[in-house]
């Protein structure tokens, strides 16, 4: 459980991370023909890497014990 929560906590960071390169993804984004959804992607992308970040710090608090 505890490396699964770990796990989590360093994939969806480093999505979330990926994907708050607006311009890499407004690129990709446009390339595939669905660019209209680039305005919203912020509102969405910042607070999902929040609680990524927070899962992970969670699952290292976890394993330190």
């Amino acid at each position: 459980m505890k490396d699964r929560l770990l796990v989590t906590g360093v994939v969806g960071t480093l999505v979330a991370a990926v994907c708050c390169f607006t311009p890499l993804l407004a690129v990709l984004l446009s390339a595939v023909g669905v660019s209209a959804v680039i305005g919203w992607l912020d509102w969405v992308l910042i607070p999902a890497l929040a609680v990524f970040v927070v899962i992970l710090l969670v699952a290292l608090a976890r394993r330190h014990r």
